[in-house]
């Protein structure tokens, strides 16, 4: 085990730094396309570039297709019109999964918001 000092902790302290300002550089950095044209097919998973709100909206909108097709493929299933339980299950799972994260994220932000306006001015 290495013993901790100045010159060592200056040390780690510089590499980190560095490590930091690399990675700031490459998050800078546009990434470039390796196929032309894809630029549709990418824009569902690609990071939100505006604000948190446009975010939130973006986030809700993509919970509530899933939903709204959770529930058609569900219909579809009990009209007997597709015998693929596992696909509706599966359907309805991942609309389940992106509610219950929405629902913590609103939580959270809810948490925040009230210990925000409990602190003392």
């Amino acid at each position: 085990m290495s013993t901790i000092n100045t010159s060592n902790l200056l040390a780690m302290r510089n590499a980190i730094l560095q490590q930091n300002s690399a990675l700031q550089k490459a998050a800078a950095a546009p990434a470039p396309s390796p196929i032309a044209g894809v630029g549709a097919a990418g824009s569902a998973t690609a990071a939100p570039s505006g604000n948190f709100a446009t975010a939130m909206r973006g986030a809700l909108t993509e919970v509530n297709n899933q939903q709204a097709k959770a529930s058609s493929i569900t219909e579809s299933y009990e009209r007997g019109e597709t015998t693929d339980i596992a696909a509706v299950m599966l359907q309805r799972e991942q609309a389940n999964v992106g509610f219950q994260a929405t629902l913590q994220v609103r939580n959270k932000l809810l948490s925040a918001y009230k210990d925000i306006m409990s602190m003392p001015v």
